[in-house]
């Protein structure tokens, strides 16, 4: 009898370290698919229902197995898994909403680094298109409005260069919109100095 009982709670603890992983993996898997594509954006019902019969049906087929298999060697496995497998389900319910705004975000993040990057790139262009106005002695006699702050043109043109530089130096949301503002603010200020476009862009 007691041979019997130790047999018994050995075939349960070896079906549960072999079962368990899979069946708690799939429960969790299976719900994150579920609960993301709830929150996801509505676009077309019959689609999204066929998806969850898909999703449900593929996960059933894993996790019924890794539950239903042990049951039948120790039913007292069995219970383990199932609370196990519960319990992994509720824990993918409610983490899913924070693990999706937390990928957003990583996302959101990178997008913020890139447009960050094309910016200081564009940045430095304007930049050096407006120091050959500024330190070229012949444009700076030819154009003298670029360098005289009480011309609107002018004077915008410095604010916007102001904007930019404060927002260079870390990944900004509103950098590039700086750098925009700041190209259009130089091509303003070349068109009131009285420099030709084909000139304008050839400093660029």
């Amino acid at each position: 009898m007691a041979d019997s009982l130790v047999q018994g709670l050995l075939h349960g603890a070896w079906a549960v370290l072999a079962c368990g992983p899979v069946l708690v993996a799939s429960v969790a898997a299976t719900v994150f698919v579920v609960r993301r594509r709830a929150l996801a954006p509505k676009d077309g019902e019959p689609e999204r229902t066929d998806q969850l019969f898909w999703d449900l049906f593929l996960g059933a087929c894993v996790a019924l197995p890794a539950l239903l298999i042990p049951a039948l060697f120790s039913p007292w496995a069995g219970l383990v898994l199932a609370t196990a497998a519960g319990a992994s389900g509720v824990a993918a319910y409610r983490g899913t909403p924070r693990l999706l705004a937390r990928r957003a975000a990583r996302r959101e993040h990178r997008r913020e680094i890139a447009a960050h990057q094309v910016a200081l790139a564009r940045h430095d262009e304007l930049m050096a298109r407006w120091r050959r106005y500024e330190l070229d002695p012949a444009c700076s006699i030819d154009y003298p409005a670029l360098t005289d702050v009480r011309l609107p043109e002018t004077s915008a043109l410095i604010k916007a260069m102001r904007r930019a530089d404060e927002l260079r130096t870390v990944p900004h949301r509103g950098y590039p919109d700086a750098v925009g503002s700041l190209a259009v603010t130089l091509a303003a200020a070349e068109r009131a100095a009285g420099i030709p476009p084909a000139q304008a862009a050839g400093q660029a």
